[in-house]
């Protein structure tokens, strides 16, 4: 099972595809300064490296490339998006309702 996942800050959006079957890290990433002056965007899959300015004025532009960049096929390591089993996000701080990893629901989204 592929898992995409997400730490997204203010201004930046760090990810991984990892597939949990092998336990292995497909390829990362980083778009920084999202929305502010010299973005850039860095990935790498073992087989293909990239350190380049893009624009991203926010953090939807972000995501659009980052899986744009998953499925190109240069540099890619999936053939479609559909490959992606889940999406997962680090939260900082779950407050008094969270201790541990939990299922985004109508509950969770609530608390």
């Amino acid at each position: 099972m592929l898992i995409l996942v997400i730490n997204s800050g203010s201004s930046s959006l760090k990810f991984q595809l990892i597939d949990s079957e092998k336990k292995q890290m497909l390829a990362k990433g980083l778009c920084e300064r999202i929305g502010i002056e010299e973005p850039f965007f860095d990935y790498e899959n073992g087989g293909c490296s990239i350190h380049e300015p893009r624009q991203m004025d926010t953090h939807k532009d972000a995501v659009h490339i980052l899986l744009e960049t998953l499925i190109d096929p240069e540099c890619g390591v999936i053939r479609s998006l559909d490959e992606i089993a889940a999406v997962g996000h680090r939260v900082v701080h779950g407050g008094p309702h969270f201790s541990q990893p939990a299922l985004v629901s109508e509950e969770s989204k609530e608390a």
